[in-house]
């Protein structure tokens, strides 16, 4: 496999090379991929900017800043924000987004079965997520998921956010594979990037956007959901 690191310490891969490489991980963001919960979020980003008196344009919104950690997206609206109002507005928009969301959790379709599926073929799994720890507890212990993961990532534990690929990395290395054995699964373009980086392929989760806003060179394809039967060709499954 053909590689090299740029000056961020970012990897560059020949993803051609990895079309017929067995998948041994799967690394899974949260929101919008394993939940259709990015309208949620959304919402609540939109209430909190209303309320704070600040534009809002919802679809350039969501593609420069999904994936990124809260304190970075409240920057994105706030620059001159000090440190203690980054993480008092980021927890202030978080608790309308659990307010609303609460109510409507659900697995994305055929998540359960492809869960099931890789579990018996011995793939290992991982959740890489920009959420806040609070929000991943709602998701993933609200829907009983938490047991299927070998960890669960995020910017709380120290690492940058997305497109780094910090979180993706350290995904991989809890799971004791190499980026080229894992297939991530996102449903945002900075998402996408952070797999590139970490030199990972990815599946495109369309939840908000569509093929043309996922594709990269490491996009195998995109999704509506996990029932696509893609899927198990890509997975040996």
């Amino acid at each position: 496999m053909n590689t090299d690191l740029n000056p961020a310490g970012e990897t560059h891969v020949d993803f051609e090379r990895l079309a017929g490489m067995p998948v041994a991980g799967l690394i899974f963001d949260m929101d919008g991929t394993l939940v259709d919960n990015m309208h949620v979020h959304n919402d609540a980003w939109e209430s909190w900017h209303l309320r704070h008196g600040l534009p809002f344009e919802r679809e350039r919104f969501f593609r420069e800043t999904a994936g990124r950690a809260n304190r970075e997206v409240v920057k994105f609206s706030k620059p001159d924000a000090s440190e203690h109002e980054l993480d008092t507005l980021g927890q202030e928009k978080e608790e309308i987004y659990r307010e609303i969301y609460r109510s409507q959790m659900a697995p994305m379709p055929g998540l359960m079965a492809l869960i099931s599926a890789s579990e018996a073929h011995g793939q290992k799994m991982a959740v890489a997520t920009a959420a806040t720890p609070e929000n991943a507890a709602l998701v993933l212990d609200g829907l009983d998921l938490r047991r299927h993961f070998v960890t669960v990532v995020s910017p709380s534990m120290g690492y940058r956010g997305k497109p780094h690929p910090d979180l993706f990395l350290a995904a991989a290395q809890a799971m004791g594979l190499v980026p080229a054995q894992c297939v991530v699964f996102e449903d945002a373009p900075l998402g996408i990037e952070a797999a590139r980086n970490a030199g990972m392929r990815a599946v495109g989760v369309k939840t908000m956007l569509d093929d043309a806003a996922l594709g990269g060179p490491n996009t195998v394809f995109s999704i509506t959901d996990f029932t696509d039967e893609r899927l198990k060709g890509l997975l040996g499954l």
